[in-house]
């Protein structure tokens, strides 16, 4: 089973005893991409820290609202520009847990939703409790590319979002016995999903009250299989491709393409040679800004 695990915090000290070893291990287990997670200025640039060193880790940049107050879309634009950030997040609105006033929330993430659109970076939303609410603000800023991390809405909001051709991302949480996903997993088209597990946090069942990790990433893909009447292993493939093509993962340097001679090799070199020309424009684009 091939995994791409999109949603992870292994920079934080939960991981500080065994770090290297466990990501080793997620490796050799079929795990062949991490996306770690930043969400304020600590973690923003731990996770880029730990992208530099691991090939097949990127890291995202932002400000959850927790730490709205402490918005620096300075260091933002900074860390934007880096190769080994693909996307703005996690960033959003909690209208649960309120550790931000509403207005501070509002303002940070529609100013980060901006800086993801002018540097031509997807969205990583955290979304608690204010569904109307983060849609607006994207729909304001005519987001592009984004993804309703560890999702919490009912079927009518996946619909919404799924119409605006924006992804859905499951976690360990729709194993839970109280889990009320069960219809939007059902209905979400094939294109529009990923898995990942937000560890340390939300460990899947039978591993709640544990600390998580992306080993535990092959359950969430079994729960979606089990309700879609899939296999385990087309889910994580279908999920694969969705998360490779939403962060636009570069080319993997260790894994060149060997084309057979003829028409099909000229035209492959063809477009890698396109793509290349569009991924550097973009990269001078986000350098300039």
């Amino acid at each position: 089973m091939r995994l791409f695990e999109t949603h992870a915090h292994l920079d934080l000290p939960d991981f500080e005893p065994d770090r290297e070893a466990l990501i080793e291990e997620c490796f050799n287990s079929g795990i062949e991409y991490i996306i770690n997670v930043g969400f304020n200025k600590e973690t923003s640039l731990n996770s880029l820290d730990l992208a530099k060193k691991h090939l097949h880790i990127f890291s995202t940049v932002g400000f959850h609202p927790h730490d709205a107050m402490d918005f620096d879309a300075e260091l933002v634009k900074r860390l934007a520009r880096e190769k080994n950030v693909l996307a703005i997040g996690e960033v959003g609105l909690d209208f649960f847990r309120n550790l931000s006033p509403y207005s501070v929330q509002r303002e940070v993430f529609a100013n980060q939703a901006l800086l993801a659109v002018d540097y031509d970076l997807p969205i990583v939303v955290h979304n608690r409790e204010a569904h109307q609410e983060c849609y607006k603000i994207l729909k304001q800023a005519k987001a592009k590319d984004v993804v309703f991390h560890c999702f919490s809405g009912d079927i009518i909001f996946a619909q919404q979002v799924l119409d605006e051709g924006w992804m859905i991302s499951f976690t360990g949480s729709i194993t839970y016995a109280n889990s009320k996903l069960e219809d939007v997993i059902r209905m979400m088209p094939n294109e529009q999903f990923m898995i990942e597990t937000d560890c340390p946090y939300l460990p899947p069942h039978p591993h709640r009250g544990d600390r998580n990790s992306p080993l535990h990433l092959h359950l969430v893909a079994e729960k979606i299989a089990e309700l879609r009447e899939q296999t385990p292993d087309e889910i994580a493939e279908i999920s694969f491709a969705n998360a490779h093509r939403f962060f636009r993962v570069p080319p993997d340097p260790m894994k060149p393409q060997h084309h057979k001679g003829g028409k099909s090799s000229k035209s492959g070199n063809s477009a890698k040679a396109n793509t290349a020309k569009v991924n550097k424009q973009k990269s001078e684009k986000r350098k300039n800004k």
